[in-house]
This record gives C-alpha cells, sequence and structure tokens, in this order.
C-alpha cells in the first residue's frame, strides 16, 4: 500500500482539523431534522454536565453564571477540534488511524447520545451520519496533498561488463545509432553517452559503454529500485481544503435553522393561552356574506399575507425571550414571556396592511389578536412628555418608528401573543409582536419585537425611513373587487359584484360601484364588530354582452372619499379607485 510520506505534518493537521468540522456540520445538519438534543457536541454536553460534581457545577455558575453552558460548550469544542488534528497528523502515514479515531469519536458521541432520557434508536443516525462524513473527507484531503506521483531517484542496477564471444550479449539490448542515446532516441543535450547524470566509467547514473576488448558494447538501460514517490500538492490540499469549509458551514448554518424551527415549534406547542381579560365583542352574523369568491370576514392564519424583510425566519424561544424599553422613561423596563402572559390580555379584531399593497392588491388581512395593551405597558415605564417615537427593534434587527400618540390615544394597540385563537405562528412574530390599528405595518407591526426605544423622530429614524418612505404611515382609506376577478369571464344575467373596504380606526361608512363609467351606485355592507377592521361589500348588477370595466371607491366614517388620483406604494401608500374588466357573454 502507498503510504501518504510526502505531507507535511501541518497539512496533515489542517486535513484533520477541517474533516472534522464537516464531520460536525454534517452532523449538525441531520440533528435538525432528527432533533437538536441528538447533536453530539450538544449530548456529549449534557452527559458532562451530568457527570459533573456538584462543586465544580457551582464553581462553573459563580465564575460565568449565565454564560456557563456556552462556555462548556466551547471548551468541548475546542477537545474535537484539538484532537482531529491530531488524527490528521497521525493519518499522514498510517491512513488506518484516521478511520480509527472518527471511529472513536462516534462510540463517544453515540454512547451520549443514547444515555440521554427519552433516547431513541434515530437518536443516534447524526453521529454516525457525521463520522461516516468526517472520515471520508479526511481520507479525500490526504489523497489531494499527496498529489501526482513523479520519478524518484534510486540506485541503479548495474549492466553486465562483458559480451559473449562472436556477438552481444543476449541481455544487452541492440546498440543504438550514432548520436543517439541509450534508448535508442536522438541526443537533445549534446552530453556524451555513458555522462547523463554524471555518471562515471561504469555508467552508474544512465546507460552506458563498455570500452574495453573489441569495441563498445551497449549496455541495458539502468533499472530504478524506488518506483515513483507521491508529491506534496499544496493546491490540491487548499482547494480541498476550502471545500471542507464550505460544507461545514453550510451544514451547520441549515442545522441550526431546522433545529432552532424545532425547538421554538415545541416551545410553541407548550404555551397555555389565558384568558382574555377584555374579550373582543362576537363578530356579527352579518360580518361575512358568504359569496363565493370574496375574502372571508377573518382571514385564516395560513392565508394571511407575510411580508417583512427576514430571509430567514427569527427562531425565537419564549423561555429566551424579554421585551426591553429604556430611552425616555422614568424607569426602564424589562418583561420576560411569562411576565407579559400575567398582565391583563385584551382581544380585538383588527385589519393589517402593508405599505407596498398595490391599489387592488393582496397585503391586507383581518385576524382576532390577543395581547397586552402597549399603552399599559409603556405607562409602567413613565413616557417622558416631549417624547414622539417609539423605535421596536425585532430579533433579526429590523427597527420601525411608531408614534406615540397613536399608541396610547385608547385604541388596541397590543403585544400580541395569539392570532385567531392560537399561539402566534412564527411566520407571524411568535413569542411576540406589535398590532397597531390605523397604520400601515412598516411603523407598526414590528414581528418577534424584543426591544423598544422611547426616543424622538428628530433624534433616529426606523429601517425604511431612510430609503425614501414616509416617518409616519396611516393608512389610507382603500377599497378593492373580489368578484368578478380581473380578465373573468360571465354569463349575461343577474351577477354579484363583491369585495372589501378598510379604513383602519375610522370605519367604512360607504362604498360605491359603477360600470363602464355610468352612475355611481351604493353597494350593501356587511356587519363590523368595530372601525378598525375591513368591511364586505356587495351590489347586485345585470350583465350586458360584451366587455365591461367595473371600478369601486370608499367612502370612510368621517367622510373623506377615497382618491382617483393614483399614487404608488413609495412613500406613504398606494392610492387610486381599483377596477376590473371583464367579458360578459
Amino acid at each position: 500500500m502507498q503510504r501518504n510520506t510526502m505531507v507535511p505534518a501541518w497539512a496533515g493537521a489542517l486535513a484533520g482539523l477541517v474533516s472534522g468540522g464537516v464531520a460536525l456540520g454534517v452532523a449538525q445538519l441531520v440533528a435538525g431534522v432528527v432533533g437538536p438534543t441528538t447533536f453530539p457536541v450538544v449530548a456529549v454536553g449534557d452527559a458532562t454536565v451530568d457527570l459533573t460534581p456538584a462543586p465544580v457545577k457551582d464553581f462553573a455558575i459563580r465564575a460565568f453564571g449565565e454564560n456557563d453552558k456556552a462556555v462548556l460548550l466551547g471548551g468541548v469544542l475546542v477537545v474535537l477540534a484539538a484532537v482531529a488534528a491530531l488524527i490528521g497528523l497521525l493519518s499522514r502515514r498510517r491512513p488506518a488511524v484516521g478511520h480509527l479515531g472518527f471511529v472513536l469519536f462516534g462510540v463517544i458521541g453515540v454512547l451520549a447520545v443514547v444515555t440521554r432520557p427519552d433516547a431513541g434508536a434515530l437518536d443516534v443516525v447524526p453521529t454516525v451520519v457525521g463520522v461516516a462524513a468526517g472520515a471520508w473527507a479526511l481520507g479525500l484531503l490526504l489523497r489531494r496533498a499527496q498529489g501526482a506521483p513523479h520519478p524518484a531517484t534510486a540506485p541503479a542496477i548495474a549492466a553486465p561488463r562483458h559480451a559473449a564471444p562472436g556477438g552481444a550479449d543476449p541481455r544487452v539490448p541492440a546498440a543504438a545509432p550514432a548520436g543517439a542515446g541509450a534508448s535508442g532516441v536522438p541526443r537533445q543535450d549534446g552530453a556524451a553517452e555513458g555522462q547523463e547524470g554524471g555518471g562515471g566509467p561504469e555508467g552508474e547514473a544512465g546507460a552506458g559503454v563498455s570500452r574495453g576488448g573489441g569495441g563498445a558494447v551497449e549496455r541495458p538501460a539502468v533499472m530504478r529500485a524506488g518506483g515513483q514517490v507521491p508529491a506534496f500538492d499544496r493546491r490540491r490540499l487548499l482547494t480541498g481544503v476550502a471545500g471542507g469549509v464550505v460544507v461545514a458551514g453550510a451544514g451547520a448554518v441549515l442545522g441550526q435553522q431546522l433545529g432552532g424551527r424545532r425547538a421554538v415549534d415545541a416551545a410553541r406547542g407548550g404555551v397555555t393561552l389565558p384568558r382574555a381579560a377584555t374579550p373582543a365583542r362576537p363578530v356579527p352574523a352579518g360580518a361575512d356574506l358568504r359569496i363565493g369568491g370574496l375574502s372571508p370576514f377573518v382571514t385564516p392564519n395560513k392565508d394571511f399575507y407575510r411580508v417583512d424583510t427576514a430571509l430567514v425566519v427569527p427562531q425565537v424561544d419564549p423561555a429566551d425571550w424579554t421585551l426591553r424599553i429604556h430611552g425616555m422613561v422614568d424607569r426602564p423596563v424589562e418583561l420576560t414571556f411569562a411576565d407579559l402572559l400575567k398582565l391583563p390580555l385584551t382581544e380585538a379584531d383588527v385589519t393589517l396592511t402593508c405599505v407596498s399593497n398595490e391599489v387592488g392588491g393582496p397585503y391586507v388581512g383581518n385576524a382576532r389578536w390577543l395581547g397586552a395593551r402597549m399603552s399599559d405597558v409603556l405607562r409602567r415605564a413613565g413616557l417622558r412628555a416631549d417624547a414622539d417615537m417609539l423605535l421596536s427593534t425585532s430579533a433579526d434587527g429590523f427597527t420601525c418608528g411608531t408614534p406615540v400618540d397613536v399608541v396610547m390615544d385608547g385604541r388596541d394597540a397590543l403585544f400580541a401573543v395569539a392570532m385567531n385563537g392560537e399561539v402566534l405562528p412564527v411566520d407571524h412574530g411568535f413569542p411576540v409582536r406589535q398590532v397597531v390599528p390605523g397604520l400601515y405595518g412598516y411603523v407598526s407591526a414590528t414581528k418577534w419585537v424584543v426591544d423598544i426605544k422611547v426616543t424622538r423622530f428628530d433624534r433616529d429614524q426606523a429601517y425604511w425611513t431612510p430609503r425614501g418612505w414616509s416617518a409616519m404611515g396611516p393608512i389610507k382609506t382603500q377599497s378593492r373587487i373580489d368578484v368578478p376577478k380581473q380578465g373573468g369571464s360571465l354569463k349575461a344575467g343577474p351577477a354579484t359584484i363583491a369585495g372589501v373596504a378598510w379604513a383602519q380606526h375610522t370605519g367604512v361608512d360607504a362604498v360605491e360601484v359603477r360600470v363602464d363609467r355610468g352612475q355611481w351606485r351604493e353597494a350593501r355592507l356587511a356587519e363590523v364588530p368595530g372601525p378598525d377592521t375591513w368591511r364586505q361589500w356587495a351590489i347586485d348588477w345585470a350583465a350586458t354582452p360584451g366587455g365591461h370595466t367595473i371600478e369601486v371607491r370608499a367612502t370612510d366614517a368621517s367622510g373623506r372619499t377615497q382618491t382617483e388620483q393614483p399614487a404608488p406604494p413609495a412613500p406613504d401608500g398606494a392610492s387610486g379607485w381599483h377596477s376590473v374588466t371583464v367579458q360578459v357573454a
């Protein structure tokens, strides 16, 4: 078997270190599917905690406080890295050492996993798959480092000194033509025969010629004893190392995301919602007109629009969540999730709208929310009189600025923990999000909210303001045609035109419809529980053959009718009348 004698020590250690990273990255990825507690590093850490004497645990808590577990896991990773580098170092000459080392890694990891409470057969899969990936990666990196073989310099086997009488020795090849070397190929370097490589009288370094006796006799080509020895290939090793780092990093990141989602989903499932101290009014019987194709009064959670800046949905464990309120306050406040659930909770029906919603667009939805009133929590902190902005921050770093006066004017602005009777979905801000009626989401509806700085608009800017959007975001009165759909085909005769309209915290007072720029006709309105939700509307229409354009406009409870003048969403929300064209046959 060929040995990796040409791989330097540093290269072997690097290959071992990267292979260990690949093993952990792949194990993390698989653990994200099987379960986060099956990740071998976590399992080893847990086992270490269980086996550590109480005095040592007490010392760790005193020395590191809340960071004791992070320090422990960091220590485990450092030890694993050192051992992996040692395995790579020893594997340069004996590849079997690498396989044995990873097997020992696997045995320790499997023992740590199976000794955990409620361990199952599948829990060992991340460790086994990770070990296999690491061993494979180590072999691959060492082979790449070994590179391509090259000829070795080795002692020559001397040719016979005498030719047979009367002719050439049968073991000696025929003499080469004049001007040719021992191989019979014309020489290109001008060196004399028998002097290749500095050969002496016996021609040890090349094919020689015997000059004794009756003339020159060609000797056989030199036989090399050393064969071919592999040469170290730095470039191939480093490119392989780069690939290994990418695999290790990608596996770790994806595994953490998957594992975090599983852990948060489990934590979400364990939340028990308290009863509302202030329940919402029952939804009126006539709130939903139950017309096919018309948006329902309550938008199901699975259908509720999602618009945010999070490329990866934050996975926030409610056990770790805190809300910090600071800035222009008399008494900074910090609440845990348990603290929030102990507060009197309010239930409210509120329609949310995204500022990026085009006229007639889908980024609007209505839900029943449960949460603590933002005004009650803020009063605990004691807002200063000159504060006019709440700069809220999400767990992923997004910020939005909400006017203080809107939150404190008595409307149902909530730190919401539930949506439509269930714990807040992760995609919609679990464990806590803001809900503020009457404002576009970019200035009010922070998901995964963890921090609120009480400040002023002339001192701080939120995420979207320097990007050209208005600092204030009151929702504009809007209406939308849901039935019939744009480009739809209808049969001539009785038909229904229906849709929704909204003017959050003001309320919709009237909706009018016209066909082919004819007379405006007032639609019938569905009932609503309050001014903070959208309102369904419908009107009967005697459809005649041909193409038709249908338009709609709404008037809010203050008497303002939405403008016909179209405007794009930026900088403060779209405007204009929604219209659809249909064909009637």
